[in-house]
């Protein structure tokens, strides 16, 4: 039977089963009469950029303590507020507390057995940090309150910490840093590991207080081992902190370069990051890494701040330290790229242990003349290398997001 009205201005007819005459639905009004509303269109998954800065060593030598000397406490905020543009210029940021915070009722104190005031943590927070590594051979200098009054202080200023625990539960926990855009989660997962603690032991009972592996072997199991945990619990980026090796030599040793080679070969890390030396080393971009795109390493930042300078340990490189900013793009599908940056940052010993950022061409600064800080910036770009780009001004931060420190369960 022929269908009634089907010329060329007529529009689609329907047959007795429902479709169209082109075979397509027909489609059906509700009660009302109106269409039913079609499903949204599923938004498309956003590409995620943001950036990271990591420091070197923060070591509250006694001098250092006099200089933040305010009243009955301690005010490191002036020390630290020349960087603070640099440091908060990152989205996310990470220090390295070398040494334990005094415990309650201890007086703080320095070389050889640090103790901090509980109150550095809070003015590393407010001078921008978001959190720190702590794992180091200074971990258990006041044994485990130490380590507990640390993460206490941690816990007070809402700030992230990895290296050391109070508990075998924290111990078991996964320290990340959640950037949330356009309701896409990243997670990044931050590790810390240290290669030794001076001779004293772990905590009686308490093996779990602090990250340590055996860098004599170059054994990486215990770090590789972490990163793998945090890779299934989610982890989309993971940067580990390495505290380790020979303190004052500007290239990595052996045992170094075995430690980076072996953790790039892993393909669980995406920055590898180096602490211990006191002096600012190379930064270089490995074979391996994630998907085989290399890994990015920070053999040693140097210091961040501290008292060591060349009328104190004999090295003028010891003055300085490098300050990093790592971007991360991660893809739809998950793919990650790593580009990092550095800026030379020194101490002004003399000058209440003030921290600088510096370039080829800051000038005088604080009590250092221009062509101290000039020679100063030398030291630290011949260490660094040329494989990284130097960056001379701090950059707004890259991402607009939300972003939190929680803790695997």
């Amino acid at each position: 039977m022929a269908l009634a009205n089907n010329g060329p201005d007529a529009g689609p007819t329907s047959s007795a089963d429902g479709t169209t005459a082109s075979g397509t639905p027909r489609p059906t009004s509700g009660p009302d009469g109106e269409l039913p509303s079609q499903p949204a269109p599923i938004p498309p998954v956003p590409t995620v950029t943001f950036s990271l800065v990591a420091a070197g060593d923060v070591l509250t030598h006694t001098p250092v303590l006099d200089s933040a000397r305010s009243g009955s406490g301690y005010d490191f905020g002036p020390q630290l507020k020349p960087t603070s543009p640099l440091v908060k210029a990152g989205d996310i940021a990470l220090c390295h507390l070398e040494v334990p915070v005094a415990p309650k009722g201890t007086n703080p104190s320095g070389y050889p057995m640090f103790g901090a005031p509980a109150s550095l943590v809070g003015d590393l927070g407010d001078a921008g940090w978001d959190g720190c590594s702590t794992a180091s051979n200074h971990s258990v200098d006041r044994g485990f309150p130490g380590i507990e009054a640390t993460l206490d202080a941690f816990e007070k200023e809402g700030m992230g910490h990895a290296g050391t625990a109070r508990s075998a539960k924290e111990a078991a926990q996964v320290q990340f840093y959640n950037v949330v855009e356009d309701g896409r989660t990243i997670k990044l997962a931050h590790i810390s590991y240290a290669y030794g603690l001076n001779g004293l032991p772990v905590p009686a009972g308490k093996p779990w207080s602090v990250n340590v592996f055996n860098a004599n072997d170059a054994d990486v199991t215990p770090i590789l081992e972490a990163a793998k945990d945090a890779r299934e619990h989610g982890a989309d980026i993971v940067v580990t902190s390495v505290h380790c090796c020979v303190e004052y030599t500007t290239q990595p040793t052996s045992t170094q370069e075995s430690i980076a080679s072996q953790i790039a070969e892993s393909g669980l890390v995406d920055l590898y990051i180096g602490h211990h030396a006191h002096v600012p080393q190379p930064i270089a971009k490995l074979d391996g890494g994630p998907d085989g795109k290399g890994m990015w390493v920070a053999y040693g930042l140097g210091n961040f701040i501290s008292n060591q300078a060349q009328d104190t340990v004999g090295h003028p490189e010891t003055s300085n330290g490098l300050v990093i900013t790592a971007t991360f793009t991660v893809a739809p599908d998950g793919a990650v790229d790593v580009g990092v940056g550095w800026t030379a940052v020194t101490v002004d010993r003399l000058g209440d242990h003030i921290v600088y950022p510096i370039t080829e061409d800051t000038g005088k600064v604080g009590g250092l003349s221009a062509s101290t800080v000039k020679s100063r910036w030398q030291l630290v770009a011949n260490a660094a290398g040329d494989e990284a780009v130097e960056l001379t001004e701090p950059g707004e931060p890259l991402a607009d997001f939300v972003w939190s420190t929680t803790r695997t369960p």
